[in-house]
């Protein structure tokens, strides 16, 4: 992959650490919410009739339970080993039945491994959830917590998480590079690609930002 494409990778990065500062705070104990790939996936995939699945072995051989968990990674992944160093108790996939009552206080995982910043990447996996259905489904979320602990607590509940987010290489992957003279690559020069990429997905995170 050129230059341009490794600055886009590292501005993913940095992203994803910008948004924790910005929801972070200091406090002991707090949300943590989750968006993005299979990089962060931690399940939600196992709920929808997509390919882009990893509920059989080896997914899983170094899990605790040393079982398939719909996490893409063969135990923990980037949001378990986060949880872990934070000694916070980790997300649940928001499409698990088993988010409910104060579980919700933890936070919730809404990535699904095959999407990217645009819409038709990952098309070729059916059913998965979007960028923009997973901010939605944040909505949602929001919803059932002020049922749960009100509006003001879930608020600042809300306020105080911390919040990761990961996205862009099924972009090139399922994409760009998906197939010879793809669609994308067509369209753009791999620069201008980038470039367009990363004007995608500046809309992305102040949706983002003010959904909270």
């Amino acid at each position: 992959m050129g230059t341009s494409s490794l600055v886009f990778g590292y501005c993913i990065i940095i992203t994803s650490l910008f948004m924790a500062v910005v929801f972070g705070s200091n406090i002991p104990t707090r949300a943590f919410f989750v968006f993005g790939d299979s990089l962060v996936d931690s399940g939600n995939n196992d709920f929808l009739a997509t390919s882009a699945r990893a509920d059989t072995p080896p997914y899983g051989i170094d899990f605790p339970t040393h079982r398939p968990t719909g996490r893409f990674s063969n135990g923990l992944n980037i949001p378990d080993l986060i949880s872990q160093q934070l000694g916070l108790e980790p997300t649940l996939p928001y499409l698990s039945p088993l988010l409910q009552g104060e579980k919700l206080l933890v936070g919730a995982n809404f990535a699904s491994a095959g999407i990217g910043i645009l819409n038709d990447t990952g098309f070729q996996f059916l059913h998965i959830i979007h960028i923009y259905k997973q901010l939605k489904l944040f909505q949602h979320y929001q919803l059932r917590l002020c049922a749960h602990i009100g509006k003001e607590a879930a608020k600042k509940h809300i306020n105080n998480a911390l919040v990761l987010i990961t996205l862009g290489g099924n972009d090139f992957v399922n994409n760009y590079y998906l197939v010879p003279y793809s669609a994308r690559s067509r369209q753009f020069s791999l620069p201008d690609y980038v470039h367009y990429l990363i004007s995608e997905y500046r809309p992305i995170l102040k949706v983002l930002i003010i959904s909270q």
